[in-house]
């Protein structure tokens, strides 16, 4: 470790940020820490976010349903469900039962929302990915005269619609997820597509873009330099759309959709939501996007009975950094010496998006960091528990289950056991065989040896 008195982050030595930040002993030093926003406010629609509103949701939400027709037609995995880009949501009380055994943790009742069997992409990216370039092709055949609201949007498949779009360009920078998704849904649409990919994105997931006639460029770096190497190129053709992971308000929305969605599920299962009948969601946290978008829908559902909490890899803490300095994305944890380098491809980044950090300033419960070792554990145990197979970032929302006790004393008369505990597993179903197989032996060791 740097010596503290040697260290000088945002104007401030190491020494004095430790003394008035006490959660970076635990960052610095890797150990897996449960951060309670001091920050956090009753939530009013309009009052805390920034340059979001209900009204920006729901006009996303009716932009999916105009897609569904096309995406019915063109992804055969979507025809069953009329086009509609939504995943199950399970129980999973034999999960439960192990975790309460082995941390002794028992309170309410456990779900999972499987966003890793999302269709299309197989992640959470299959919302906020998808929808961008969505909007993106739909304002485009509008411009040019080619496509009106009121029409049957499988119009947008024909090969005049193929030809204009043909003329353009998407780029994107990614850990791979959020690539797979701009990726599919760009060629599927016949624009093309670069996507650069950070040092931590896994080789399956570069592998399936190219199958697909997709231009991937390979950057032996991270997740931060990826992003500006996209915009950059962006930047230099005027018919090139470039999804920007840190800041887009379509990427955002497009996962902010699923709050709605969440609590028409909930009603189909009687599954009440009250404030004796609190939520408390748990979501998996790379650049911040994702769960920031569907903690923002969750908040327009639910309001203050829903409480979320972001979960981060201990080698990739962006957002807990970002929050519990109060700096933002004007800071990152490599700045406290912390090496970019995990297992979840999907959460390496140590720079939070700023958009979405200072809209979460007043509306997340919390962070909690997970080792890699625990992501393999917890997958193994899932496997076992539910037969269900996730990639080791979608395992992290389980962690803060584990702790649920921290979790209710956060919450001042929670009801332990009437509340509804959710995990959101965001990515796993495309994981070719033989790479979760290597998975699920690394968390069988670590459930012999944990060391």
């Amino acid at each position: 470790m740097v010596e503290a008195m040697e260290t000088i982050i945002q104007g401030k030595s190491l020494e004095t940020w430790l003394a008035t930040c006490p959660v970076l002993k635990d960052i610095i030093s890797l150990r897996p820490t449960f951060w309670i926003n001091p920050d956090k406010k009753s939530f009013i629609p309009g009052g805390t976010e920034v340059g979001v509103s209900r009204a920006d949701v729901e006009d996303a939400a009716d932009r999916l349903e105009r897609f569904r027709p096309l995406l019915a037609e063109a992804f055969e995995e979507t025809a069953p469900v009329q086009g509609e880009i939504e995943s199950p949501l399970q129980q999973i009380p034999v999960m439960q039962k192990e975790l309460s055994s082995r941390y002794h943790c028992s309170a309410g009742t456990l779900y999972v929302k499987l966003d890793s069997h999302l269709p299309i992409s197989g992640s959470i990216k299959a919302r906020g990915g998808i929808y961008e370039i969505l909007k993106f092709a739909e304002t485009t055949a509008i411009n040019y005269g080619l496509l009106k609201l009121k029409d049957n949007y499988k119009k947008l498949l024909s090969p005049e619609c193929r030809e204009l779009f043909g003329k353009y360009s998407i780029v994107v920078g990614s850990t791979g997820n959020l690539g797979l998704s701009i990726g599919i849904i760009s060629i599927a649409l016949g624009f093309s597509v670069t996507v650069h990919m950070s040092a931590d994105a896994k080789q399956w997931k570069k592998d399936k873009l190219r199958s697909l006639g997709v231009n991937v460029v390979e950057h032996d770096a991270d997740y931060s330099v990826a992003v500006a190497q996209g915009r950059a190129e962006a930047e230099a053709d005027s018919h090139c759309h470039f999804v920007d992971d840190e800041a887009s308000k379509d990427l955002f929305l497009g996962y902010a959709v699923a709050g709605e969605r969440l609590k028409r599920q909930f009603a189909e299962r009687a599954i009440v939501v009250d404030a004796t009948h609190p939520l408390f969601v748990y979501l998996p946290c790379g650049v911040g996007g994702g769960p920031g978008g569907i903690t923002y829908g969750l908040k327009l559902a639910f309001g203050d009975n829903v409480h979320c909490f972001f979960g981060e890899p201990t080698q990739a803490p962006a957002m807990l950094v970002g929050l519990a300095t109060g700096l933002h994305d004007t800071v990152s944890a490599t700045d406290f010496g912390v090496v970019n380098k995990t297992i979840a491809d999907g959460l390496a980044v140590s720079r939070p998006s700023g958009f979405v950090s200072r809209i979460m300033q007043h509306l997340l419960a919390g962070v909690f960091t997970v080792n890699d070792k625990e992501m393999y554990r917890l997958l193994t145990l899932f496997w076992r528990c539910e037969k269900i197979c996730l990639e080791p970032s979608a395992l992290v929302g389980f962690s803060g289950y584990s702790r649920v006790k921290a979790v209710l004393e956060s919450v001042p008369g929670a009801e332990q056991q009437h509340a509804s505990h959710l995990v959101w597993a965001t990515g796993g179903s495309m994981v070719p065989e033989l790479v979760w197989q290597d998975y699920n032996r690394q968390g069988k060791k670590y459930l012999v040896h944990p060391g």
